[in-house]
Formats: C-alpha cells, sequence, structure tokens
C-alpha cells in the first residue's frame, strides 16, 4: 500500500465547503494510507501544518499530492512542491479553479517550480488539460471529478412554478448577485418563480447578495452551508439548477445536479463547455447574461421535450463520473 501526504484546504469542519482533498482522501483511503492537511483557520498555520506533514512523513511517502489553485493558495502549492522536491519526494499538483491560467500568466517563473519538476499533473477537466499543454506543460493526466452515483436517486422533475436552486460557496467569481437578478426578471415577467441559495460566504459576497434581494423585495431562501445529503434534501423542492460563476472549472455541483435530473443552466465559462453540451445536456448563457438565463429558463418550463431530453442525457453523462469508473486512473497513477 502506497503511503500518501495529501495538502490542501480541509476547512468544511470550520463551516466552509467541502473540497476534494476530504471528499477524494477518504476515497484514495481504499487503496493507499493518506495523511491530510490542513485543517487549520489562519491561513499561515496551515502552511506551517502543511510543512510539517511533509517533513515528519518524508522518510516513508511515495507521493505528495497538492490541491492548486489560483488564489492565494498557489502559494501554498509553491512551498510544499519544493519541500517535496528537497527531499526527493514525487508531488502532484491537483489543478483546480478556472482560472489557473492567471497564474501561468502573472507568475511563469513560479510556475515553472510548482509544475515542471512534478510527477505528473492532474486536471479535473479537458479545460485546464488543454490550457497547460498550451503553456508547455505535457505531463497531465485527465482524472475527472467523481462521485458515488448511487448516493443521487434521479427525478425528472416538473415545471409549474419555476423553483431555483443555486449551490456554492458565496464568492465574488461565483457572482451570486445573479441569481438574484434573474429570480427579479422571472418575477418582473409574470412567472411564479422561486429561489433556493445554498452555501457559506467566502468573502462578504453572502451580505451584499442579501443585500440586492432585500432591496428587490425578493424573499430568497438562504440556507447556508448545508452537508451534501442536506442540500440534496433541498433540491426535492427545486426543478431548475442555475450556475453563475465567472470562473469556473468542473464544478462537482454542476455534475451532482445533473445526477440528480435536475436541468442545468449555467453561464458559458472555463471547464463548464467541457462539461455541459449546450441544448443536448444542458443549457450554456454568456457569463453575467441575465436575461439570456432568464429566457432559457422559461423556455425549458415550456417546453418539457427539451427538459427531458437534457436530463436524461446528463444523467447518463455524469454516470460516467462515477467513483467506480474513476477509480481505477487513480490507482493506476499511484501505482
Amino acid at each position: 500500500m502506497k503511503n500518501v501526504l495529501y495538502v490542501g484546504n480541509a476547512l468544511s469542519n470550520k463551516g466552509k465547503t467541502t473540497t476534494s482533498i476530504e471528499s477524494l482522501g477518504a476515497r484514495l483511503s481504499e487503496f493507499c494510507s493518506i495523511k491530510i492537511a490542513s485543517n487549520k483557520s489562519n491561513k499561515a498555520l496551515r502552511l506551517l501544518d502543511m510543512m510539517r506533514l511533509v517533513i515528519a512523513n518524508r522518510k516513508h511517502t511515495d507521493y505528495v499530492l497538492i490541491d492548486t489553485y489560483s488564489t492565494t493558495n498557489f502559494y501554498y502549492a509553491l512551498v510544499i512542491s519544493q519541500f517535496s522536491r528537497l527531499f526527493k519526494i514525487k508531488y502532484i499538483p491537483i489543478l483546480h479553479g478556472g482560472n489557473l491560467e492567471s497564474r501561468l500568466k502573472m507568475n511563469p517563473t513560479m510556475s515553472r517550480l510548482v509544475f515542471k519538476y512534478a510527477y505528473a499533473l492532474v486536471s479535473p477537466s479537458n479545460f485546464l488539460k488543454t490550457t497547460f499543454e498550451t503553456y508547455g506543460f505535457n505531463n497531465i493526466k485527465h482524472i475527472p471529478n467523481s462521485i458515488v452515483i448511487e448516493d443521487f436517486a434521479y427525478q425528472n422533475r416538473d415545471i409549474k412554478v419555476i423553483k431555483l436552486l443555486w449551490v456554492r460557496s458565496f464568492a465574488k467569481i461565483y457572482n451570486p448577485e445573479m441569481a438574484v437578478m434573474v429570480l427579479a426578471r422571472l418575477i418582473e415577467q409574470g412567472y411564479q418563480s422561486e429561489l433556493t441559495m445554498v452555501g457559506p460566504d467566502s468573502d462578504g459576497s453572502l451580505q451584499k447578495t442579501e443585500r440586492l434581494a432585500k432591496n428587490k423585495q425578493l424573499e430568497i431562501n438562504f440556507t447556508g452551508k448545508l452537508s451534501r445529503n442536506e442540500w440534496i434534501e433541498q433540491s426535492n423542492n427545486c426543478n431548475v439548477f442555475i450556475n453563475t460563476t465567472n470562473f469556473d472549472n468542473t464544478p462537482v455541483s454542476v455534475i451532482e445536479a445533473m445526477a440528480l435530473g435536475l436541468p442545468v443552466v449555467s453561464t458559458d465559462v472555463g471547464g463548464l463547455p467541457y462539461l455541459i453540451s449546450n441544448h443536448t445536456d444542458g443549457i450554456l448563457v454568456p457569463p453575467s447574461d441575465v436575461d439570456q438565463m432568464v429566457d432559457e429558463i422559461i423556455n425549458l418550463k415550456e417546453d418539457k421535450a427539451l427538459k427531458n431530453m437534457l436530463v436524461l442525457n446528463a444523467r447518463k453523462k455524469v454516470e460516467q463520473f462515477d467513483w467506480e469508473k474513476i477509480k481505477s486512473k487513480w490507482i493506476e497513477l499511484l501505482s
């Protein structure tokens, strides 16, 4: 059994969204010995905890997995990758976030330090795989984000009253205020509509979104952070999933919505067009285009045949993301 260290933001017990270090880490433990870091809220302490993990286990570690983002957390990847090199441990950055290209552009030297010397790069989407290849990084393994398909009961929902569901951390890059504007526009056009927004605050965007809803005199169900089972329970009362992000890779929440039978209307950014085939298994609209998102939602309500086709095709597609089908790719990489 291989010994694997996994570093990233394991902050779900601090009120944050569950990330891959927790979900993927648990699944990899089926065939690897896994140790993870870090669950420290303070960023400096989190980095120190990651460094401690590598130093303490340097003699008995086969691989270090590093969740790698475009934000300030990029520097975690920089430090841990260089520690891994120092101790001659194979390390594997896992590429997250639709805006990682900005790091390749703005910080080419640091990017080379992180990515050039890696044992392999893992990209959950062909979007980032293609992006990195254009910058000369070719040792990239495409391993999609996975779900346990049996956890998601497929349900083809009728759309009489439009009941929108939005699931994400409240952060500026995910443009949560667009969801409020979509609801307002639907109601202005005479459609009985509701909106449930699930997720914790990340950067103050929750308060801004709540203020916008209040100014528009809209009653929105802000649930705060929910567990996966809790938001799936919420989804039973919803019939359209909207994704309003400005930057993205391959969001697990969208994959899960497709598995549940919720028709997805998403902005056409980042890795989304690599996940969703427009008007085949979901609908894509330009970023920030409230009017087109509203038009597409209305079309889903009025064209039942279209809606039925989309959700059935979406479910068939995401069945390929089941962990039992993805697992072999990780076993091959870490063997």
